[in-house]
């Protein structure tokens, strides 16, 4: 399996999988021109997509699809139903063919598994994504304020991991961002803080684990370097210094993984 990941943060999020004869997206947060060239300079050709998986109904996480399934039709479209109904009223004219998998579930995509499972985070119905080729498991798990053990259990399976790493509480507390945003923000609905995403990793334990991709970085109360030191140092309280790790940015696609 492989994957890239097209951007990550608050203005837009998208991730490409492929294995096999298979190739989808995690969300299309970017616009369709944007889509399409950040999947050239992946090497990929966006006519190749089959699919494009949602985890929540916040619009950078799908403000391109009305666009996008003009342009590539034969696309299909999963979500669950809270997350396509709450899409579905961001676009009331666009009639978009939703293809509709429950919540806590596993289901096959061409050659990818799909585990959907609940994360807490002021959407409609947000998940969070394990997805394995029957080698190698890829969890997906952002926009989320409460690491629970459902998360933790399906953290503990995965090979490689694309986590959230939101923000520094001292960062943002300092910010000039209105109170009710920082609350939101640091609620168990909200997302996770830099030592947040370290504590989850630690009790997680995840023993397969062999690379970790810090996400949803904020341009405003965090930076890239504190969020990769304070997971550096989580690593190394729990003697896994080998897991490599990276972080995402908002503007570049990351590197073309395989795991």
């Amino acid at each position: 399996m492989e994957f890239c990941v097209l951007a990550s943060g608050s203005k837009g999020n998208c991730t490409y999988v492929a294995s096999g004869k298979t190739a989808m997206l995690i969300d299309l947060g970017l616009s369709t021109r944007d889509t399409v060239n950040r999947l050239k300079e992946a090497g990929v050709a966006a006519d190749t997509v089959q699919a494009v998986l949602f985890s929540h109904d916040h619009g950078d996480h799908y403000k391109g699809v009305e666009v996008f399934s003009k342009k590539f039709p034969s696309v299909r479209l999963l979500a669950n139903e809270g997350t396509a109904s709450g899409i579905d009223c961001a676009f009331p004219k666009a009639r978009l063919n939703w293809e509709i998998f429950e919540t806590a579930s596993a289901f096959d995509f061409g050659d990818l598994r799909i585990e959907a499972f609940s994360l807490s985070h002021d959407a409609s119905d947000p998940v969070g994504f394990v997805i394995s080729d029957g080698q190698a498991s890829l969890g997906i798990v952002t926009d989320f304020g409460h690491p629970s053990p459902l998360v933790r259990n399906k953290l503990a399976k995965c090979d490689a991991l694309i986590l959230e790493s939101n923000h520094d509480y001292e960062m943002l507390m300092a910010s000039d961002r209105p109170w009710s945003l920082k609350t939101r923000v640091t609620g168990r609905s909200g997302h996770l803080s830099n030592d947040d995403a370290a504590d989850l990793l630690k009790s997680a334990s995840p023993q397969r684990l062999r690379l970790l991709l810090l996400a949803h970085i904020s341009d405003e109360c965090n930076t890239h370097a504190l969020a990769r030191q304070t997971m550096q140092h989580a690593l190394l309280s729990i003697r896994r210094p080998d897991i490599k790790l990276g972080v995402l940015y908002q503007q570049n696609i990351s590197a073309r993984f395989t795991v």
